[in-house]
């Protein structure tokens, strides 16, 4: 029986000359192919009505992915990343790469591998509460406070420590190589199921990164804040933190849904991305008259 065309909805991280030039040119070639239709071409930050989609096909880099997630809130919609920007441990295909994969698009040759996404809800001294949706770390950092801040932390009502340091980073696996990374915390396997909590330059040196299951609530309360201290999401979320408020971080009921091809793979992203090919070998200078190696 043959298989239904593939609804494939097109994203683009915003209206970048560049990014809708080559929105528009995948755009045209999926058309062009009959086992595919595109169902509509988005901003991955507008607040158009998503269409009825089998996949997601998102141009940018890894901020656009997040973008796209938290737009998508509880109907997640599998995601394949293309890169436009710089690095991109999610968005690892390039506009070459995918003109070639379009056949493998086409008869649906590739994995759909859930990823973990968090919730977190922010409960002000005030009463008030915001709840957010996201895939990559929740932070509260120093920033404009300029001074180290002491943060809290619980794990399901237990108190684990506090850490005097410039913030804290709570990252799910998939944004471990994102501030956490950065932050000196571990590059955690993307489709595990734990949280990473990473402290930003602590002022005591036997404080490290706790890896600790996603089936329980991590708590980041502070007895001072002054001004300027931040509660960040995703990096592209940023509220500002005071004495009394509460952040709560947990698995989100959802799943973010990543489109892995065949070929393609966690660690060999890790292997293109990081450099890691091994030690670097050098040589020395040869001598006049000295044979080759």
């Amino acid at each position: 029986m043959p298989q239904s065309p593939l609804r494939v909805m097109l994203i683009g991280r915003d209206q970048h000359p560049q990014i809708q030039a080559a929105l528009q040119e995948l755009r045209r070639n999926l058309e062009q192919q009959p086992g595919i239709v595109v169902t509509g071409v988005l901003a991955s930050d507008s607040d158009t009505p998503v269409p009825d989609s089998e996949i997601a096909i998102v141009l940018g880099g890894d901020g656009a992915i997040l973008r796209a997630c938290r737009r998508f809130g509880s109907h997640q919609i599998p995601i394949l990343g293309v890169n436009l920007g710089r690095l991109g441990f999610l968005a690892d295909i390039s506009p070459d790469e995918l003109h070639v994969l379009i056949p493998e698009l086409q008869t649906r040759q590739f994995n759909i591998v859930p990823h973990l996404m968090f919730e977190c809800v922010h409960r002000r001294k005030d009463g008030t509460e915001q709840t957010y949706l996201g895939l990559n770390e929740v932070a509260i950092l120093a920033a404009a406070s300029l001074r180290l801040i002491d943060v809290s932390l619980s794990i399901d009502d237990e108190p684990v420590t506090i850490f005097s340091a410039d913030g804290v980073i709570i990252s799910t696996p998939v944004g471990s190589t994102a501030h956490n990374l950065s932050a000196g915390g571990p590059i955690l396997r993307q489709d595990l199921r734990v949280f990473v909590v990473t402290p930003i330059s602590p002022h005591t040196l036997t404080i490290r990164p706790i890896v600790d299951r996603a089936n329980v609530t991590y708590q980041l309360t502070a007895d001072e804040a002054p001004e300027g201290v931040m509660l960040v999401v995703d990096g592209q979320i940023k509220v500002p933190f005071s004495a009394g408020d509460e952040v709560t971080v947990k698995a989100a009921p959802v799943n973010f849904q990543l489109i892995r091809m065949h070929g393609h793979s966690f660690y060999g992203t890790l292997h293109r991305k990081l450099g890691w090919h091994g030690q670097p070998r050098y040589r020395r200078p040869r001598r006049e008259g000295e044979a080759a190696e």
